[in-house]
């Protein structure tokens, strides 16, 4: 089957992929596609230790109905996984409760607390790289010996970038919005200042390196730098810093991520690193919180939104429609890319169906997700997905529910 393109009606050979349910029944327009399921290398399934914001059940399930079929869950979790037996609870849950695929992030430090290595060497078979997600790793030292021992394992470092030093408190972008609104700002410097440090130990180690949600211009010039010198480094970016900007902030916590929503300079450099191949992957950065952890505006609330059940019809919308990227492209930043760069297999029996021309608004009352913030609420966007399937099994199916 050929998935990266379009086909008129309902596509031929589904069949194939799904033969106990046949397609006779899918609520299609005359204008569908299918596409290999997608790979989010950077969500937060929230178990163990907090299943009130999230559970494996509820997160894979999210997942399905927006397209995907793997996932790579970040280890900010109680117990971190940080050691054989802190992974083998979150491996348990995933067994129980995954309907995609789920593979969990080590992390470098143990606690994710940055002053000494997790047993990286115990964990490596079964983690798909390691990260301290939700921090960045403020000592040079360890992250020198974290990236020293990732080389010699074959693994991965996924790095957080952000420099504590550099916050001063700050829970929005440090830029027009903030000063107007007297919010205290994140500069960016905390983000590229980073990336610029750990880039001068991958020089120095040789370490398979990725970065986690770039925010600014900064790190996409200095990433761009780094390919060009042909370091074996990655990047990911996430929606929402690519269809939004400081200026579409509100007074609402579902606008508080973390990083935050840069400005508008920020955002079309990232752009242009999609266009150009600094950019290798979009990911979600889904991280969804309570109701009430969300009620607080932007100084109060938890850091984190949801966005696995918006990620492509949003992108579909703001980038393919008005001829930004193609979806050729676009099926390479959410399937293959980072499938190629962490060594995840796509199966041939992994698909998701969707009715391009279907048209509606972002209605979170509406999502599989626990979490329910999502600065898109409201959202005119297009494409709706119609059925995914992994590994031949029908893991979603949209049966008529009001989207």
């Amino acid at each position: 089957m050929t998935f990266d393109c379009y086909i008129s009606g309902i596509p031929k050979g589904i069949d194939a992929l799904i033969p106990p349910v046949g397609t006779a029944n899918l609520p299609v327009s005359d204008h569908c596609a299918v596409f290999p399921g997608f790979c989010d290398v950077h969500v937060h399934f929230r178990e163990p230790g907090f299943s009130y914001k999230e559970t494996v059940a509820s997160g894979s399930a999210a997942a399905a109905r927006g397209g995907y079929t793997a996932v790579c869950t970040m280890p900010n979790l109680n117990p971190v996984p940080d050691s054989p037996e802190h992974l083998a609870v979150q491996e348990a849950m995933i067994a129980e409760q995954a309907l995609i695929r789920v593979y969990p992030y080590g992390a470098i430090t143990v606690g994710e607390q940055g002053i000494k290595l997790a047993d990286l060497q115990a964990i490596a078979p079964h983690v798909v790289a390691f990260s301290d997600d939700g921090r960045g790793v403020q000592s040079e030292g360890i992250m020198r010996e974290a990236m020293l021992t990732a080389k010699g394992l074959g693994k991965m470092i996924a790095a957080h970038c952000e420099d504590n030093r550099l916050l001063r408190g700050g829970y929005i972008h440090e830029g027009a919005y903030a000063a107007l609104h007297g919010h205290a700002g994140i500069c960016s410097e905390s983000e590229w200042g980073q990336i610029r440090r750990d880039l001068e130990m991958v020089r120095e180690t040789g370490c398979a390196y990725h970065v986690c949600h770039i925010s600014t211009k900064e790190s996409v010039a200095l990433l761009r730098q780094a390919k060009r010198e042909g370091l074996d480094v990655s990047c990911e970016t996430a929606p929402h810093y690519l269809v939004l900007d400081e200026n579409d902030l509100k007074e609402d916590g579902r606008f508080k991520m973390n990083p935050p929503l840069r400005s508008p300079a920020d955002r079309e450099a990232l752009i242009e690193g999609l266009l150009d191949g600094t950019i290798d992957i979009i990911a979600t950065d889904h991280a969804p919180h309570s109701v009430e952890e969300k009620a607080k505006g932007l100084r109060g609330s938890a850091f984190g939104i949801v966005g696995l059940e918006t990620a492509f019809p949003v992108l579909y919308t703001k980038l393919v429609v008005p001829g930004i990227l193609s979806v050729e492209k676009l099926l390479d930043l959410l399937a293959y890319n980072p499938r190629k760069r962490f060594g995840i297999p796509l199966a041939q029996n992994d698909c998701t169906v969707w009715d391009l021309d279907a048209e509606y608004s972002v209605d979170p009352d509406d999502f599989l997700s626990k979490g329910r913030a999502t600065p898109f609420e409201g959202m005119r966007v297009r494409g709706r997905c119609l059925m995914t399937v992994c590994g031949g099994r029908i893991v979603y199916r949209d049966e008529g529910q009001k989207i």
